[in-house]
């Protein structure tokens, strides 16, 4: 997939992540999610908060994020779709002036090749769009070329030892080979595509 594609991709899927973040209502913020260290309020902070990070490092003079860390960024639920919009389309500005050709960079963490930072954040916001869905019952339907192409892109990245307590990812659920894309994704990911919030 080339760059451009995957520009197009996120794009639909940040504006989908935002119209789903609107649907939240505050009685749902203290709610468990698939992805379990996050309550939904916790995560929608842990989303927004990387987002404009990694917009605001692409959109710089030299490639770097402004944070290397978010986890103490709270964000309000109000303030989240709009948030994420704003985000998006910094990053859109930025990939259409070839952000993406300059490597990324997270203080403390080097950096990476911008497409390469680009797929995997397909793949991180199609995946925590799923955990938010899956948490508050709101909607959540990527197209399937976008899951597959994040996928293939995760399937590519995520080595040993990347997962488990101390890695960014838990250990793959299996799931059936033809069981929907996004249950797959998903199942690679470490969730169970089966997960309720009885789970939490």
């Amino acid at each position: 997939m080339t760059t451009d594609q995957t520009r197009a991709r996120i794009a639909v899927v940040l504006d989908d992540l935002a119209t789903l973040l609107d649907e939240i209502d505050d009685g749902q913020r203290s709610l468990p999610t698939p992805c379990s260290e996050y309550d939904v309020a916790a995560l929608t902070g842990h989303v927004v908060g990387w987002l404009e990070n990694f917009a605001a490092g692409f959109a710089s003079d030299d490639g770097t994020c402004p944070r290397s860390d978010v986890s103490d960024l709270e964000v309000p639920r109000a303030d989240a779709p709009e948030r994420v919009r704003a985000a998006a389309g910094v990053l859109d500005r930025a990939l259409r002036d070839g952000a993406d050709e300059r490597p990324l960079v997270i203080a403390a963490q080097g950096g990476m090749p911008g497409d390469m930072a680009l797929s995997m954040m397909l793949g991180e916001y199609v995946v925590h769009g799923w955990d938010l869905e899956r948490a508050t019952g709101s909607s959540w339907a990527p197209e399937e070329e976008t899951v597959t192409a994040a996928h293939e892109f995760l399937q590519g990245m995520v080595t040993p030892e990347y997962r488990g307590p101390a890695g960014m990812f838990g250990e793959e659920v299996p799931v059936a080979a033809d069981a929907p894309a996004l249950d797959r994704l998903v199942g690679f990911a470490g969730r169970d595509p089966e997960w309720t919030s009885a789970q939490g």
